[in-house]
Order: C-alpha cells, then structure tokens, then sequence
C-alpha cells in the first residue's frame, strides 16, 4: 500500500469522523484498511519497551506499523483541520443538501457492511435489531451538556475515539450526544492546543485500551459484530435525516442558542411547517454523490487488494 494511497484513505476517514453519525471506522473497514489499522494499534502495548531495548527503535517501529499509522494519522489530522471550518460553515448555511450527503453516505455503508457478513443466520438478524434498536434509543436522549472542563475533554476523547474506530457509529456523535461537539469542533477551528492536547490524550488512553477488547471480538465473533454494527449505523438515520424541526432550545457553554429537541419531517411537508425550503432537488443530488463516493472508494480498494 503506498504512502499516498493511505494518506488519503486517512483523509477520508478524518472527514467522516467530523461528522455526527457517519464513522471514520466504516470508511476504514470500506478501502480496504481495517484490520491493518487495529491490528497495528493493538501491537502497541508495554511489551514494546522490552523490544525496544532488546532490538532497538527501530524494530519496535516496524513491529508496530509505524509508517502506515503515521501517514494514515497524518491524512485523519490534515482533513480535520480543514474540514472543520468548513463543516460548520456547512451546518449553518446550508444544512440539507450536507445532512443529505451524510444521510448517503450512510446508506451505502450499511450496503458495504451487510456484503461482509460470511454467513447469515438467525442471530445475525437479531444482531442487526439489536443494534438498531441500541442506536436508535441513543438518539431519542436528550444530549448531555457537559461543561468543557478538562476531565470532560480528556473524558470524551476516550468515549469517542472509541466509537471513531467502530465500523457502524460516529464519534462525532458520540461528542454531541455528550454536549461536547461544538467544543470540540470549535478547537480545531481555532487550533486551541491545550484543548485539543488534552482531547487527544483522551484519544490515546481510549484507543489503545479498546483496540484489544475490539480485535478478540472480531476474531471470535466477527459475523455478529459485523451485523450489530451495521445495525448501529441504520439506527442512527433518524438523526441525521435533513428534514427537521426545532422542537425546543438550549443555550451552550458559548451562550448561542442550539437546538434541543428537534423531530423529523418529510420533505414535502417540510416548507409548509417551517417556511423553510426543502431543497429537495440538492439533498438527491447530495445523497447520489455521496453513494458515487463510497462506490469508488470500494472500486479503489478492490484494485489495491488484486494488485
């Protein structure tokens, strides 16, 4: 795998993971890289202090995958601190045709995911209830409104990454169903260093912990994780679904007003309730460029794979 080939995918995971309800972990398990990248991260255990003055850096390094955790985070980061602004840019002004796209970019996945399963049976089915079910009952809680605080980043950064490495549900969602999305976001906009440092060492304590709990799991039932995450990722549609209403408000940490409850509409009904556009040429636009992207992406890592 070349260093550009997987500087990109790391990109392309990156600006899923910015995004409420679509999962960097999905975009990994779709080009092809996945199980490289747990497998990498869970090889990075106390063991390696041990190899390390037994064989060197540099062996440690290798054992570890160094270069292709590097350049893969190097893509994740560079695509978070450029989507940031934009995303929030997006999100203000023009909701529908971007919570289209992410809608698509679900639906897509879900198809991509249902195509790893190797055998389908009773339990496979109810995995897939189970997690929408799961996923469903999560989106329904009213969002906590933890403070900023440094325990709560460092706190969220562990809850988080772990949901970002899954294949089926988004850290990012995981963020703002804790209250701590806007934060978050607005740090990478700002590249407030503290905030951020403290958010990624969170990252760091939570990644390397799960990634083991994560890799048995795959090992020894991977048909039923594969099908409760995917039944995660269905139950998750009704909140991004571009067509909603704001119920009720709350005011954030920062003292603007966001939306609390919201429910969701049809696109038809949608202008008449809200006075609002429903834009519905856009979102079917958006929803089609985002099934053509994950399309190619696979078309992408098929070819990889062969050669």
């Amino acid at each position: 795998m070349s260093k550009v080939s997987t500087f990109l995918k790391g990109m392309a995971m990156g600006a899923a993971d910015v995004v409420p309800g679509v999962s960097g972990g999905t975009i990994a398990f779709i080009t092809g890289i996945y199980d490289t990248l747990l497998g990498s991260i869970s090889r990075i255990t106390p063991r390696l202090i041990g190899m390390i003055r037994k064989d060197g850096l540099k062996a440690a390094f290798d054992y570890v995958n160094g270069t292709f955790l590097i350049v893969l985070l190097a893509g994740i980061l560079t695509s978070i601190f450029t989507l940031a602004r934009v995303i929030t840019w997006m999100l203000n002004t023009h909701p529908i045709p971007l919570w289209s796209f992410f809608f698509g970019l679900i639906i897509i996945s879900v198809n991509h995911m249902f195509k790893q399963v190797a055998f389908w049976k009773v339990s496979r089915f109810a995995a897939v209830i189970a997690g929408i079910g799961f996923a469903y009952s999560i989106t329904v809680l009213q969002p906590l409104n933890l403070e900023p605080t440094s325990i709560n980043i460092l706190l969220a950064g562990s809850i988080a990454i772990c949901a970002m490495i899954l294949p089926g549900i988004s850290g990012s969602f995981i963020l703002l169903m804790l209250g701590m999305y806007t934060p978050i976001l607005a740090a990478a906009k700002s590249f407030d260093i503290v905030t951020l440092a403290t958010f990624a060492s969170g990252c760091a304590i939570g990644i390397l912990t799960f990634s083991h709990v994560l890799t048995w799991v795959l090992k020894h039932y991977r048909d039923i994780a594969l099908t409760f995450l995917t039944g995660l990722m269905i139950g998750t549609l009704g909140k991004v679904w571009p067509w909603k209403e704001t119920l009720t408000w709350r005011t954030n940490s920062s003292g603007l007003e966001v939306p609390l409850l919201e429910r969701n509409l049809s696109p038809f009904s949608f202008e008449q309730v809200t006075g609002q556009p429903a834009l519905l040429a856009y979102a079917i636009v958006a929803m089609l460029a985002a099934i053509v992207l994950i399309i190619v992406l696979e078309k992408t890592a098929s070819k990889s794979v062969s050669n």
